[in-house]
C-alpha cells in the first residue's frame, strides 16, 4: 500500500511532463499554417512565433526555484497546471502573432518551472533504490505527451483552415485534470523539514510511505546534512563546483544533440527529405511511438544498470544515427531513409539522455540547494533549447541541413568522451550520500589546486 502511494504521487506529478511534451511538440503541426497566416519571415517565425514558448521556458527555468522553495513543491506544481491551461485556451483564441506568442510564453513558463518542481518533488519522496525509475516517470510522460501531440496533429490537420486552433486548444483538458489531481498529493517532507522547520509534519508524511526504521534513517540523514550547512550557501561556492559542472554539461549535450530542433520541425524536416505533407505528419507519429517504447526501456534499466551505462548507449546511438542523417541529406537520399534514421536517433535519445537528464540533475545537490541547482541545470538546457530551434529555419536555408546535422553529430562524440572521463554513477545512493561525496570531491580538488599554487609560489 505504501509503495502504491509513492507510485501514485509520482505519476500525478509526472503528468506535468505530459503537458510539457504535448506543449513542446503540438506547435509543429501548426508551424507552416501560422507562417502563412501571418506572412512571417523565416527569422521572425523562428524567433517569435515558434520559439516564444521556449523563451518562456528559459525564464521559468531560471526563476522556477524561487516559488519551488518559497511556496513549496506542491503549490508550484499547481501553479504550473494553471499556466498550461491559460496557454492552451489563449493560443487557440489568438488572432495575431503577438497575442499568440504571449500565451505560448505562459505555457513555456509552465514547462520551465515543471522541469524543476516535478523532478525535485519525486526525488525527495522516492526511496534511493527506486528513485531513478520514479523520477524518470516524468520523462515517460514527456514522451507520451509528445506522441499524443503528434497523433492529435495528424487527426486534426484536415478539419479546416482553423485546424491549428484545435491542435493547440485541446491541451486545456489534460491541464485542468492535472491541476485538480495535484491538490490531492502531500507536500515534500524534505521541503517541510528544510524550509518550514516542521519535523513532526515531515515525519508524518514519511510514515505514509516508509517503515519507522526508514523514517528514522531519513530524518537522521536530513539532520546530519543540516548540521553541515553554512548560512547563505550558494550553488556557486567552490564546494559545489563539481555538481554544478555536471549539471551544466549534461544539459549542454542534451540540446546539442539537436533533439528539440528536430521535435519542433519534424514535419518540415521530413518534407525537406522528400516526403509529402501527409506522410511527414504520419512519420512524426512513428517518432512518438519509438520515443515512448525506448523511454520505457530506459526507465526499466536506469536503476538496474545505472545512469552512466544508459548514457553510453545513447551516445553511441546518437553518433551513428546523426551520421546517417548527415549522409542522407548530403547524398539526397529520398523516401523513408531519413525517417528511419531519425527513429534510431529518437531511440538513442530516449534510452540515454531522455531517461537520464532529469534524474541526474535532481540528484546532484543537497536538500537546501536542490531547487537552485536543478534550476541552474534546466536553465542551461532551456537557453540552448530556445536558441537552437529559433535558428533552424534560417540555418537550413543558409548552410543547409547536412552541415547542421554534422555539427550535432560531432557534439555527440564530445558527449561520449565526457561520459567516459567525467560523469559519476549515482544509482542506489541516497540524496544525502551523493551530496556529501560530490561536495567532498570538489573540496579535495580545490585544496589540491591551492596546495600546488602555494608550492609554486614557494619554489
Amino acid at each position: 500500500m505504501k509503495n502504491k502511494k509513492i507510485i501514485y504521487w509520482s505519476i500525478v506529478v509526472a503528468l506535468a511532463g505530459f503537458l510539457f511534451g504535448f506543449d513542446t511538440v503540438v506547435i509543429s503541426g501548426a508551424d507552416k499554417q501560422l507562417q502563412q497566416l501571418w506572412g512571417s519571415s523565416d527569422l521572425y517565425h523562428g524567433l517569435v512565433v515558434m520559439s516564444s514558448a521556449l523563451w518562456g521556458t528559459v525564464i521559468g527555468a531560471i526563476f522556477g526555484a524561487i516559488p519551488t522553495n518559497a511556496l513549496g513543491r506542491k503549490k508550484t506544481l499547481i501553479l504550473i497546471g494553471i499556466l498550461f491551461f491559460l496557454s492552451a485556451v489563449g493560443t487557440a483564441l489568438a488572432n495575431d502573432s503577438i497575442i499568440f506568442s504571449i500565451f505560448r510564453f505562459l505555457g513555456g513558463l509552465g514547462i520551465g518551472a515543471s522541469t524543476i518542481a516535478a523532478p525535485t518533488y519525486v526525488s525527495e519522496i522516492a526511496p534511493a533504490k527506486d528513485r531513478g525509475k520514479l523520477v524518470a516517470l516524468y520523462q515517460f510522460n514527456i514522451v507520451f505527451g509528445i506522441l499524443i501531440a503528434f497523433l492529435s496533429n495528424y487527426l486534426l490537420q484536415d478539419i479546416g483552415e482553423n485546424s491549428w486552433r484545435w491542435m493547440l486548444g485541446v491541451q486545456a483538458a489534460p491541464a485542468l485534470i492535472y491541476t485538480l489531481l495535484v491538490f490531492g498529493i502531500p507536500e515534500s517532507p524534505r521541503w517541510i523539514y528544510q524550509y518550514k522547520k516542521d519535523k513532526e509534519k515531515a515525519v508524518e508524511i514519511l510514515r505514509m510511505v516508509n517503515t519507522d526504521d526508514e523514517v528514522a534513517e531519513e530524518i537522521k540523514a536530513m539532520e546530519n546534512e543540516k548540521q553541515h550547512e553554512i548560512l547563505d550557501e550558494s550553488i556557486f561556492m567552490k564546494k559545489y563546483r563539481k555538481p554544478l559542472l555536471l549539471a551544466f554539461f549534461i544539459a549542454l549535450f542534451n540540446q546539442f544533440s539537436g533533439i528539440n530542433a528536430f521535435l519542433y520541425y519534424a514535419p518540415r524536416i521530413f518534407e525537406l527529405a522528400g516526403l509529402e505533407k501527409s506522410a511527414s505528419f504520419f512519420s512524426s507519429i512513428g517518432i512518438g511511438i519509438v520515443n515512448l517504447i525506448f523511454t520505457l526501456i530506459g526507465i526499466s534499466l536506469i536503476d538496474k544498470y545505472g545512469r552512466k551505462t544508459l548514457m553510453y548507449l545513447g551516445s553511441v546511438g546518437y553518433i551513428i544515427s546523426l551520421g546517417l542523417v548527415t549522409l542522407a541529406f548530403y547524398f539526397e537520399w529520398q523516401g523513408m531513409a531519413v525517417p528511419v534514421f531519425f527513429f534510431l536517433f529518437i531511440a538513442s535519445h530516449a534510452i540515454g539522455q531522455g531517461s537520464v537528464i532529469w534524474v541526474f540533475i535532481s540528484e546532484l545537490f543537497p536538500n537546501k540547494l536542490r531547487a537552485a541547482g536543478t534550476s541552474f541545470g534546466t536553465s542551461v538546457h532551456w537557453v540552448l533549447a530556445a536558441l537552437i530551434p529559433s535558428f533552424i529555419p534560417f540555418l537550413f536555408k543558409e548552410i543547409g541541413a547536412t552541415t547542421v546535422f554534422a555539427i550535432f553529430c560531432l557534439m555527440m562524440v564530445w558527449q561520449l568522451l565526457w561520459v567516459f572521463f567525467k560523469m559519476p554513477e549515482t544509482k542506489g545512493r541516497t540524496l544525502e550520500e551523493l551530496s556529501e561525496s560530490l561536495t567532498a570531491e570538489s573540496e579535495l580538488n580545490s585544496n589540491q589546486n591551492n596546495f600546488k599554487v602555494k608550492q609554486n609560489e614557494f619554489i
